[in-house]
């Protein structure tokens, strides 16, 4: 082995060093998301700093399966 393939495998294994994989990477256009959650937030009468709010903007469904809007689960 290299001394640069050495250097790359050792970044690596010390978590300093992520090779580019496309293909793992999720990416959305935060424009339409925030579009999106500012029209439910109008739609559902949700004022700001309530709990409802911060579970509207906050939530995370993709992890936890928590619903922005409506019951929890």
């Amino acid at each position: 082995m290299d001394f640069e393939k050495q250097l790359q495998q050792l970044k690596i294994l010390a978590g300093i060093y992520k090779p580019y994989a496309p293909e793992e990477t999720q990416q959305e256009n935060i424009s339409y998301t925030g579009t999106e959650k500012s029209k439910l937030q109008k739609k559902h009468n949700i004022q700001p700093g309530t709990d409802e709010w911060f579970r509207l903007w906050f939530a995370k469904p993709h992890l936890t399966g928590e619903r922005p809007i409506g019951d929890k689960k």
